[in-house]
């Protein structure tokens, strides 16, 4: 049972790894695409995020079967880190499988930042975007923030008071 399990705890590892480095790339790419507004980049880029997406979702479903399989053999079955402590594993082997599964954290934390800084060049260029839209719509002049009326005079007013 154990080197059963501690082949395909490495495999599962080895593969995620493999995933979520190409999705730091991808990310990576995005982000310039993003911050040089390259849409043809933007374009190049999805095919291989619906790919990626699905393989991330097999690799999902496998460590979900392996949890299953686990709790069919009356193993821990919440984690597979909880799964990996409980196997009677010799301690280098033990330890080589805690260090993949920190790896994997640190890039799953390095995913997030990555998704977040993707996120927040989206949320700037939208509202860039609508300020244009509400610049063009309004002819550049100012609107009234309360009550009603003419559009506000762009002129210091103070400034032309105080003069």
């Amino acid at each position: 049972m154990q080197p059963e399990w501690e082949s395909e705890l490495v495999g599962f590892l080895s593969e995620l790894s493999a995933l979520q480095d190409e999705l730091l790339d991808l990310l990576g790419q995005k982000r310039d695409a993003l911050a040089g507004a390259d849409s043809a980049a933007l374009e190049s880029i999805q095919p291989k995020e619906t790919d990626l997406i699905s393989r991330l979702q097999a690799s999902h479903q496998r460590r979900a079967e392996l949890l299953e399989r686990a709790a069919g053999q009356g193993l821990p079955s919440e984690t597979l880190r909880a799964l990996t402590e409980a196997l009677p594993l010799d301690e280098p082997e033990r330890a080589e499988l805690r260090q993949r599964f920190t790896q994997s954290a640190m890039k799953s934390r390095l995913i997030q930042h990555h998704s977040l800084t993707n996120w927040v060049l989206i949320q700037r260029t939208l509202l860039h975007l609508s300020q244009v839209l509400e610049i063009i719509a309004t002819g550049g002049r100012l609107q009234p923030t309360y009550g009603k009326g003419t559009a506000v005079d762009p002129s210091g007013s103070l400034v032309d008071h105080a003069a």
